[in-house]
C-alpha cells in the first residue's frame, strides 16, 4: 500500500492512498486547539485536497479530535465544503470514533446536503472494510 503525506500540521494530517482511491485525515491532540474560524479553514483546505486528488473514498480517524462538536459550523460545512465533496465525486466517508460515540453502529447515511454516505466506526479494519466494499 503505498501512502503519500499531503498535508500536516499541529491539528493533524492528510495522507493519499492512491492504490486504494481514499484520503485518510488523522486528527492529532492540537486539534484541541481549534477556534470555529480555524477548523472551518482547514475543511475548506481538505476540500481542496479531496478535489486536486481525485480520490471518492474517505477515512477520517477522529479518536484524537479534541474540538468541541458544540463550536463546529454545520452551516459552513454544508454550504462551503459539502457542495465541493459533492462535485469532486465523493462516494463515501468513513469515522473512526471512540467506541462509545452515540452514531458507532448506525446505518451509513448522507449528513446534510451530502451526495455520499457517511458511516462511523469503533476500529479501523470496520472503517476500511466498509469503505472497499
Amino acid at each position: 500500500m503505498t501512502a503519500h503525506l499531503v498535508h500536516e500540521d499541529r491539528y493533524g494530517s492528510v495522507i493519499d492512498y492512491p492504490d486504494d482511491d481514499y484520503l485518510e485525515s488523522r486528527w492529532y491532540d492540537g486539534s484541541a486547539a481549534f477556534t470555529t474560524q480555524s477548523f472551518n479553514d482547514r475543511c475548506v483546505l481538505f476540500a481542496d485536497i479531496v478535489e486536486r486528488s481525485g480520490r471518492t473514498k474517505v477515512l477520517i480517524d477522529a479518536v484524537q479530535f479534541g474540538m468541541s462538536t458544540e463550536d463546529l459550523d454545520v452551516d459552513f460545512r454544508d454550504t462551503q465544503v459539502t457542495p465541493r465533496l459533492n462535485a469532486a465525486g465523493l462516494e463515501k466517508i468513513a469515522l473512526i470514533v471512540p467506541a462509545d460515540f452515540p452514531p458507532v453502529g448506525a446505518p451509513p447515511a448522507p449528513e446534510g446536503p451530502a451526495d455520499f454516505p457517511t458511516a462511523f466506526f469503533a476500529t479501523r479494519s470496520e472503517a476500511r472494510a466498509w469503505l472497499e466494499s
